[in-house]
This record gives C-alpha cells, structure tokens and sequence, in this order.
C-alpha cells in the first residue's frame, strides 16, 4: 500500500469520524459559550438560538472544506449566512471573533491525539473564518454608513425646506443626535476636497452634535450642543456660544461667504434657522466687509431689500414696533439723527433741543431695542426698520380710512 492510498483512507476514516462526533462538538462548544461569555447569556432566547446556529454552521463547514480544501474556498461565508440579518447588529465583531475562538478550542479539545495535520486544518480553517467575518462586518458597516449618509441628506433637505413631518424626529434619533435644547444653521461653500470625518471630530471635541448636508457647492451643518446619552447638559456657562462654534468650524469652508441662522430653542424649529442663513448667504455679498462668519440677523437690510418676507417682519418687531410703543420722541431723534447724516448738533438743531438731549434719547434707543445708532453698520439696519414701519404704518392707516368710509356709506 502507497503512502498517498494509506492517507486517503486515513483522511476518510477522520472525515467519518468527525462526521460522527460534529453533534457533541456543537453541544460541547453550546456550553462552553454559556459558561464564558456573559453577552451570549444575556441574550434573548431567539438571538442565542441563532449564536448557536452560526457555531454549529462554523463546525458543519469546517468537516467539508477538510474534504475539498481547494474546491471549496467559500464555505466559510456560508456560516453566516445561516444567521438573520438583524445578528449583525446586536453581535459585535469582537463578541464574533470571540465565538469562533470557542468554537476552535472545543474543536482541537475534541480532536486531540488524531494528529498534527487535523490541527492545523483547524487553525487554517478559523483563520479564513476570522477573516471572512471581519469582511462581513465591513460589508455591514459600509452599507450602513452609506445608507446613514442618505438618512443624514434627507434629514438636512428636509430642515431646509421646513417640510417637517411626525418621522422626523425618529429619522434624526436613528442618526444618533445627541443634542439637547438649542441649535443653529451654518451655510457656506464646500471646499474642493471636503473631509466629513474631520468635522464630526472637531465638532465632538466641542461638545457639539452636527447634522452635515453637501448640497453641490453649498455645505450646510445644523450645529447642535451634544450631550452624551445618560449625561446631564453642562452649565449653561460653560457652553461655547454658536458664533465661537461656526468661527472654530470656519476652515472646513471653502472660499466665500459664511452665514450663521439665528438660535432656535430646539431642533424642531431648526429650520426656520435655516431659511433665515440661506437667506442672508443669497445676499451676502451685498455687504463688501461681511465678517466670516456672519450672522444671519447681521444682513436684515440686505435680506429686506431682496424681499425677505421674515427680514421685513423681524425688523418691524426687533425695532420699529419697540421704539413706537416705548416713546414717539425715540422714534423722531432716530429719524431726524439719520436723516442728518448722524450729526448731534444737526439734530438738535432740527429739533430745537440741547445735543444732550440728542444723546440721551439715541442712548435710550440703544438700551430699549440693542442697536447702536451712531455705528455706520447699526444705522443703515436702523434706518431700514423704520421706512418698513413707516411703510406698514401707513397702509394700515389706509385700510382703517378705507373700513370708516365703507361704514359711513
């Protein structure tokens, strides 16, 4: 008898053998998972069920690639097969590699005195499964991160166009927001080479959760203060304010303009955020020496005169309205300051009062509204409320005329 005849039937004496003892392997290596992996003890019964299938499928594939080495080299990707998709999820890689460790421990244990040439079939064997489970993982991981990057668009589109609906909060959850309380909006450009991961980094070394939109060249992120899940939200002290937030994420930009939303209380309201930064983005350039970042309230004049339906009404309300409603001598030294050209001694004189006077009132303009009417910037958003509250005023005076003619006649 021939050496290569006497290993042949030596290979099919184990193959029976093996064949034979694959059910105690499979109980043997059961219990052994029970008895050292808390995870897998842990589980509901369903998932354990189908840990258990993937072991057994493991030691099933293991006896016929012993067969045929060579003609089977994809068996190892049918063990995971057996299990449901949702495994994936709820079993890390490390707890899989952990499972197919077991499972080749019980398998030399059983196997002992056969032979060095069967050991070493069962180190090559689970090498080919760890990397064959490695590849599933990745497989998983890459599918979900492409669908997550869909989910992530979809999300952004939506707070852009403000057509929120009951699924939007599930949909930002499964994305894993951890903000809490207030978000903003910051529009830019995308630069030529844009880096997701980078942002994501710097934003968490901020505390801050990111939603990031790439819309062509328009890069949109809603900017929120993040919390870890379980924590408690920080002293309000110690949070960055968003304008520090949109200067520190400044350099992921490409070139041009940099527009920051004005604060909403929670990301529900983010998208009127948004429309108030795409708005003052569109116009941006309408100021030659816009800071980078601006804020969006910062362009109110610019966004106004393209028609801003929300720029004219937050002007009105901001400033116009307070001013009538606190004292109508604000509202004429504001007039009668602008219209001179910002002089106090022409304005007194305009008024037949003291330059003091002048002062006083303009600082009591100031303290009641926020804005600074000496400043050349503040001015021109000063003087642009009141021509829309003068505007306003005057056609609700035509409509109050026109409702006492109507009853009269």
């Amino acid at each position: 008898m021939t050496d290569s005849t006497r290993a042949t039937m030596d290979k099919k004496a184990t193959l029976a053998w093996l064949r034979r003892i694959s059910g105690d392997i499979s109980t043997a290596t059961l219990r052994r998972l029970e008895e050292s992996l808390p995870w897998y003890s842990d589980m509901p019964p369903a998932r354990r069920s189908a840990v258990g299938l993937v072991a057994q499928a493991g030691i099933t594939s293991f006896i016929e690639w012993y067969q045929n080495p060579h003609e089977t080299p994809t068996i190892a990707a049918d063990i995971f097969a057996a299990a449901p998709r949702e495994l994936l999820r709820s079993v890390s890689l490390q707890q899989t590699l952990q499972l197919v460790r077991i499972t080749v421990d019980v398998t030399e244990e059983k196997v002992a005195g056969r032979g060095d040439h069967l050991r070493e079939a069962i180190l090559l064997y689970s090498r080919e499964v760890a990397f064959t489970a490695a590849d599933v993982y990745a497989r998983a991981a890459e599918s979900r991160g492409l669908w997550d990057a869909r989910l992530e668009a979809l999300v952004v589109d939506t707070i852009l166009t403000g057509e929120t609906d009951d699924e939007l909060p599930s949909r930002i959850a499964a994305l894993g927001w951890h903000g809490h309380g207030e978000v903003s909006v910051l529009v830019g450009t995308t630069p030529p080479a844009f880096d997701v991961d980078q942002v994501r980094r710097k934003a968490r070394k901020m505390g801050v959760d990111v939603l990031i939109g790439v819309q062509g060249s328009r890069l949109v992120l809603v900017l929120g203060r993040a919390v870890a899940p379980g924590a408690e939200p920080g002293p309000e002290e110690d949070q960055l304010a968003f304008r520090e937030i949109a200067t520190q994420l400044e350099p992921y930009f490409g070139q041009g303009h940099l527009v920051l939303g004005p604060t909403m209380p929670a990301l529900v309201d983010a998208s009127r955020s948004a429309r108030a930064a795409l708005a003052g983005f569109a116009v941006a350039a309408s100021w030659r020496s816009a800071p980078r970042p601006v804020e969006a309230d910062d362009l109110l004049p610019e966004r106004a005169l393209a028609g801003d339906v929300v720029a004219k009404k937050t002007l009105v309300e901001r400033i116009y309205r307070p001013l009538e409603g606190h004292s109508t001598d604000l509202v004429t030294t504001l007039w009668s300051y602008l219209d001179n050209g910002r002089s106090l001694e022409a304005t007194a004189r305009d008024l037949f009062v003291h330059p003091n006077t002048v002062r006083y009132r303009l600082k009591r303009v100031s303290d009641v509204i926020g804005w600074d009417a000496t400043g050349p910037r503040e001015a021109l958003i000063l003087q642009t409320a009141l021509i829309l509250g003068s505007i306003g005023s005057s056609e609700v005076s035509r409509r109050r005329q026109g409702a006492r003619r109507t009853e009269r006649s």
